[in-house]
């Protein structure tokens, strides 16, 4: 057996032994792991539970919509409001406790009516070497992470999701359109609008000189001006996952993607 197969079985006995739970379920990689992993593990007494807001595109929530039927369990989405909250509008540094306080505060009571003992997310072994301060406040109400109990490290997660056949197995990494603003700079529903739109035009690395080709750069000009941005850059490192936090000194690159 392979040491990632080892640790999904370890994963399955984690939350077989919360009894029930409600997955804060995004979508991505790491969470649709851990809503197949708590299925396995408790069947119907795992509920999925998505958060849907400003600050996530439709397109995703479709997405986990899809997703969650797909794994045939029950599915609740619930509303965010994390711009009402000027902590989490005026993006410190520190923004993502905010998001993640909001989350869990509004999971909680759906934990409670439905009955289940535990709230998990799916925070990974990779997660813990950068600056996560959602993480804290997991911590702090009680949230649990059985992907970091069980060891299980961001490749390991897409090694098992392919292994067990789930599609989301080599989806590209993704965090809310909130990510996108320089700390600092305010989050406004219009703005993030304006980057939701942007998005529709994101290009992976290995495309970027396809750019100048029958000058498609000329196109994507201006769409983004349409959009009412200016100045139109291609950072040649690519997409890299938690970039803001460079300006930290706390950030780390991941899976490339650019904008064009």
């Amino acid at each position: 057996m392979s040491a990632p197969m080892e640790k999904y079985d370890r994963l399955l006995e984690i939350l077989k032994s919360f009894e029930s739970v409600v997955v804060a379920f995004s979508g991505g990689v790491d969470s649709t792991l851990l809503a197949r992993a708590a299925h396995d593990a408790l069947g119907v007494r795992a509920v999925l539970v998505t958060a849907d807001s400003e600050t996530y595109p439709a397109r995703e929530l479709d997405e986990a919509k899809r997703l969650g039927a797909g794994l045939g369990m029950r599915h609740v989405i619930v509303q965010t409001r994390e711009l009402d909250n000027p902590d989490y509008a005026r993006n410190p540094v520190n923004r993502c406790f905010f998001c993640k306080e909001e989350l869990f505060t509004k999971l909680a009571p759906i934990a409670a009516r439905e009955g289940c003992r535990a709230l998990v997310y799916g925070a990974n072994m990779d997660d813990l070497g950068d600056h996560r301060p959602g993480m804290q406040a997991a911590k702090t109400m009680g949230v649990r992470a059985p992907l970091i109990d069980a060891e299980l490290w961001k490749s390991e997660i897409r090694e098992l999701s392919r292994e067990l056949g789930l599609p989301t197995w080599d989806k590209p990494s993704f965090a809310c359109l909130s990510s996108r603003f320089q700390y600092g700079d305010r989050i406004t529903p219009e703005k993030l609008r304006q980057i939701d739109a942007a998005e529709e035009l994101e290009l992976p690395l290995e495309d970027v000189p396809r750019l100048w080709e029958a000058g498609r750069h000329e196109q994507i000009v201006r769409r983004f001006r349409e959009l009412g941005y200016v100045f139109v850059t291609v950072d040649l490192a690519g997409f890299q996952s938690g970039s803001a936090n460079l300006l930290l000194g706390l950030g780390r690159s991941s899976e490339r993607k650019v904008n064009a």
